[in-house]
């Protein structure tokens, strides 16, 4: 019985934990660690709710400590993709109607559970499985999920109360209905919280889900599903599998009830995957939504006004942090050159005391990067600047070690092209290319900047000078879709910073605000006439 209008008041951003020496919460997550490395789990699939075994195993291993199994998981086939599409569809309508306050429930439980009971494990899972240290596990597996989860509810709960106007007479109202079908969420392995709010959010406005996350992401990808199935998720509307990535395209783009796809990843596959759904447009019962966050060359430039000490702060933390895996990662920088050999300077003494190493020890400001694939990709771009074959050095950094897992050390470029490959192409790991221009040519070099990448997802300009603050951020104005004015250009919080890029960077239907959940809901407009009129005519009708 619907009969009372239910509220969800605006939340409050996650408390970030410190783990200091002697906190309660750094031996907490110390005994987690422990703990989940003592085991060897062995990861099903769930579909209908149900854990699914396919007996081809897949072994996760650490980056930074390869020797180690941590456990496997059960890779998907064919088939397991359509049992998850029935399972979807089969679920959809009894979800979708489901009331909106029970619905929420389940959703604040989760971030209420994961908050509490399941918040080291989620942190130690992205650890291990990822190779991020105990802050930027907090900051993602922890805090930003949970915002996800918070927010999302109290966003939804405001769009459900738009409502048109309604005249004397008549009754107008608005339903936000669930897309008619199913979507298909596909999750990248940098972020904890991505892997489950492109699901989360989806299923929250009434959508039935199949999950596909990355491989390398599967081991925290398990433990937040283990969080939704305790928080009450019904059996089928959110089906978590692990097929390769055309596997699950080809089948799921081909359904004629592919309702939409959620995706964080390469620009290249998000570009692949919008073109096979245009060449089946014609299969689909309705037209899908596409929302994707893609890659990004993201940008740092300071101004001739700029304070040094902020600038190399931000580029250490902005380049450096989580290896520089962040779609956000600072990865190109122009500096003036009254500041450039101050900034340059500062930058290699300071990255000089970063320390690089497994996540266990929490001292370690660097790990590693995420796996071979990876690391092969990156050194390809050190050893052709070692190799001298462009108008580029090393200031700091180049090196790396696969001995014991894939690590790659902090790496700043120094480059006389502005064009140089390094300041062009994602590198999608630790290193920063540094490219000095004429501090009078400032104005001349934001152009250069903004016409170097196709990517327009993040940026961050350092200054002092107002009007050039102004000027600048006008100027940049289509180059990055989260701008930061003196501060790095990572961190986005939910609620705070709404994040996502345009160009080859993705749809910009900004996670973490009320504009992404618009894309999962399809509006029905009703109107109700009270006393409706018995006779065509009108007023005008009648004779003079």
């Amino acid at each position: 019985m619907n009969n009372a209008y239910f509220d969800f008041a605006e939340p409050k951003n996650e408390a970030v934990l410190n783990y200091a020496p002697g906190s309660a919460e750094r031996k907490a997550l110390q005994a987690a660690l422990k703990e989940m490395k003592s085991e060897v789990r062995d990861i099903p699939m769930y579909i209908n709710g149900e854990e699914v075994r396919s007996g081809k195993l897949a072994e996760i291993r650490p980056p930074h400590e390869t020797a180690h199994l941590l456990g496997s998981f059960h890779v998907s086939d064919e088939q397991h993709v359509y049992d998850s599409i029935d399972a979807a569809l089969n679920a959809r309508d009894k979800w979708a109607a489901m009331s909106w306050e029970h619905r929420a429930a389940i959703f604040m439980k989760a971030a209420e559970l994961l908050a509490g009971k399941y918040r080291y494990r989620m942190n130690a899972a992205t650890m291990l499985g990822q190779s991020k240290n105990a802050y930027q596990a907090e900051i993602d597996a922890a805090c930003e999920l949970i915002d996800f989860l918070r927010f999302n509810v109290y966003f939804l709960s405001q769009i459900y109360k738009q409502q048109p106007i309604s005249p004397l007479g008549m009754n107008n109202r608005m339903e936000y209905r669930a897309l008619e079908g199913f979507v298909l969420a596909v999750t990248p392995f940098n972020f904890t919280a991505i892997g489950g709010n492109l699901p989360a959010s989806a299923a929250m406005c009434g959508n039935v889900v199949v999950w596909k996350p990355a491989n390398t992401q599967v081991y925290s990808a398990s433990v937040f599903m283990e969080i939704l199935i305790e928080a009450g998720l019904p059996k089928g509307v959110i089906n978590l599998i692990y097929p390769p990535g055309p596997v699950v395209g080809d089948i799921c783009f081909a359904h004629p009830s592919f309702a939409g796809v959620h995706f964080t990843g390469s620009t290249g596959v998000f570009q692949h995957m919008w073109k096979t759904i245009g060449n089946n447009i014609a299969r689909y019962k309705s037209y899908p939504r596409i929302v994707g966050e893609t890659g990004g060359k993201d940008f740092v430039f300071v101004h001739p006004s700029a304070n040094v000490d902020a600038v190399v702060t931000g580029l250490v933390r902005g380049s450096f942090e989580y290896q520089g895996q962040k779609c956000s990662a600072a990865s190109r920088a122009y500096l003036p050159s009254n500041l450039a050999e101050e900034i340059k300077k500062k930058l290699v003494s300071t990255v000089a005391t970063l320390k690089m190493g497994p996540v266990d020890d929490f001292t370690n400001f660097v790990n590693a990067v995420i796996d071979e694939k990876a690391w092969n990709s990156i050194t390809r771009y050190i050893d052709n600047v070692k190799s001298g074959n462009g108008d580029a050095t090393i200031l700091c950094g180049g090196g790396y070690d696969k001995s014991k897992g894939w690590f790659v050390e902090p790496t700043v470029i120094d480059t006389t092209d502005p064009q140089y490959v390094t300041m062009c192409e994602e590198i999608f790991g630790p290193v920063l290319t540094i490219y000095t221009y004429e501090a009078d040519q400032w104005i001349q070099t934001l152009d250069v900047l903004d016409n170097t990448s196709p990517y327009a997802l993040t940026g961050a300009i350092f200054a002092q000078d107002r009007h050039a603050i102004e000027y600048m951020t006008k100027a940049l104005v289509n180059c990055a879709g989260n701008f930061y004015i003196n501060d790095k250009p990572t961190g986005a919080v939910v609620g705070q910073q709404p994040f996502g890029g345009a160009r080859a960077s993705g749809t910009n239907d900004k996670a973490g605000s009320i504009l992404n959940l618009y894309r999962w809901l399809s509006a029905r407009t009703i109107k109700e006439t009270h006393v409706p009129p018995t006779d065509y005519k009108y007023p005008f009708h009648q004779a003079d």
